[in-house]
């Protein structure tokens, strides 16, 4: 019995040990210091950006996907990302950070749906983001703790990886991209006066 005893504690400290320093929650600011290019909040979350993303359920399987429209307003160290969301079950949801620039490298976060304030960390090309957000009702309801990394790519685009715990346990994680909105521009063809009058929705290539 006290084989049995030892081999179960060891087995269940290797995957305590496995979580926790094999895992995306490994991972620090510190890793990141001094990677390029040098992520700015009030550059990169600036403005149009398209996000696309996928969302994982406990499982490891793919349970939804979205589209979002996002919009970045900075007024000094003080910002706000409104956000669209159109899911592929046919969802849609808005929601709107506040984002507030800190001493030194640090920021802070809040929305209508997170507990209090998210904690940022600004460190190289990344970004870390940690809060406890609401989920809507239709969802649950529960309270979730998550950890957010962006990372900043040379051509501009943002990788987006979320994970998402209840009571420490894993229960969904989310994988997007985010990018600069495509310029949105008239275009003139030949015939029909030059002028294509569907382009004014279509994005150029």
């Amino acid at each position: 019995m006290k084989l049995i005893a030892v081999i179960l504690f060891a087995t269940l400290a290797l995957i305590v040990a496995k979580g926790r320093f094999l895992s995306f929650r490994a991972q620090a600011p510190a890793d990141y210091e001094n990677t390029g290019p040098q992520f700015s909040l009030k550059k990169h979350l600036n403005g149009e950006i398209l996000s696309e993303g996928l969302i994982y359920g406990p499982n490891g399987k793919m349970s939804n996907s979205f589209v979002a429209r996002m919009v970045g307003e900075w007024e000094g160290n003080t910002g706000t990302l409104s956000e669209y969301f159109t899911y592929s079950n046919g969802k849609q949801m808005t929601r709107k950070w506040y984002l507030t620039l800190g001493t030194g490298n640090t920021f802070t976060a809040t929305a209508d749906d997170i507990v209090g304030e998210g904690k940022g960390v600004i460190s190289g090309a990344t970004v870390k983001l940690t809060y406890r957000i609401i989920l809507p009702k239709d969802a649950g309801g529960h309270t979730l703790d998550v950890t957010d990394w962006m990372y900043l790519t040379e051509n501009g685009a943002i990788m987006n990886r979320s994970e998402m715990r209840k009571f420490g346990i894993k229960v969904a994680e989310l994988v997007a991209t985010m990018r600069p909105s495509p310029e949105i521009k008239s275009a003139h063809l030949h015939g029909a006066n030059g002028h294509d009058t569907d382009s004014e929705l279509r994005p150029l290539q």
